[in-house]
């Protein structure tokens, strides 16, 4: 009767502590969640991240956003908002509001999560303003399809939560259990798997160069490829396993003038290692635009150097 009792007592005591971090968590995020109403079509969330009015949301909650935004937040204030810059590659998008003294949420690192860990997503599903669920991190590392015009791009280290995520939901925020931001919520996969772009040091820089420039700038060198393992003599040569194969080059493009070939394997850029695409597309970044780079190439079991201009990347 005793060990019953002390049973129930422990399971009384996790089911307060998982209310009290949840409840705090919604507490410290919800008056910096906004619900976004664009025209007519509805909208989505935003997440205020400075006092002076800056939100993050997702781009394609903002596609085709003409004139200004209407953003209302838990305490009943109302603004105006205008879209700083969307980068649908990213899926990411930066707003202005109207006003100051507004609720800044803190930031994370995405980099630090641990499957498992507890997150709490907030948001507006369906115009249900200030909604709160919570669930865990599921799995990291998750990659997203996103495209803007004819670019396509991989969104690297998505988060995939088991946290209730529904139409509206999307550009609101994902939070750890102290409350600080790590990721905006972007897509339903399914029933019980939403996914989050991650707070990280890649997604920071680009918020930045969104709220300083109103877009992002990247390089391109012109090529189609793939992650695959190095052959055996080659990967102890350099000392990792796997690179980049070239799968196609594009006429007339800085790799086809550098000479660049199918079934080239690459191995690292100025130095920096490529094990995969999202480390080619991470290092094509706005200082590569116009500036010579070279590429460490394996080609037919040998290595190389390609120097090679990249230009800047359009739709």
């Amino acid at each position: 009767m005793t060990i019953i009792l002390q049973v129930t007592v422990s399971e009384v005591e996790a089911l307060d502590a998982y209310s009290r971090v949840v409840i705090g968590v919604a507490e410290q995020v919800g008056p910096s969640v906004a619900n976004l109403r664009i025209g007519r079509r509805g909208g989505g969330s935003g997440v205020v991240v400075t006092p002076d009015g800056f939100l993050l949301s997702n781009a394609h909650v903002v596609q085709g956003a003409r004139g200004r935004v209407r953003a209302t937040f838990t305490d009943g204030r109302e603004s105006s908002v205008a879209v700083i810059g969307a980068d649908p590659l990213s899926d990411l998008a930066v707003l202005r509001a109207d006003g100051d003294g507004f609720v800044a949420a803190t930031l994370g690192d995405a980099a630090e999560l641990r499957v498992g860990q507890l997150v709490v997503a907030i948001g507006n599903p369906h115009g249900l303003g200030g909604s709160v669920t919570a669930g865990v991190v599921s799995a990291l590392g998750r990659s997203l399809p996103a495209r803007d015009g004819t670019a396509t791009r991989v969104i690297d280290d998505v988060i995939q939560t088991d946290a209730a995520l529904n139409p509206g939901n999307s550009g609101g925020a994902l939070a750890d259990s102290t409350g600080r931001v790590i990721g905006i919520n972007t897509a339903v996969a399914g029933v019980g798997l939403g996914l989050a772009v991650p707070i990280n040091a890649h997604t920071r820089k680009i918020v930045g160069e969104l709220m300083r420039d109103g877009r992002v700038r990247r390089a391109w060198i012109g090529i189609a490829g793939g992650a695959r393992p190095l052959p055996p003599v080659v990967a102890a040569s350099i000392g990792r396993e796997r690179a980049v194969e070239v799968v196609e080059v594009i006429g007339d493009s800085p790799a086809a003038r550098a000479g660049l070939r199918p079934e080239d394997l690459i191995v690292a850029i100025d130095g920096s290692p490529v094990r995969g695409v999202d480390d080619l597309q991470r290092l094509m970044d706005a200082s590569r635009i116009g500036a010579d780079v070279s590429l460490s190439v394996v080609r037919a079991g040998e290595s190389r150097e390609v120097a090679i201009r990249p230009v800047e990347l359009t739709r």
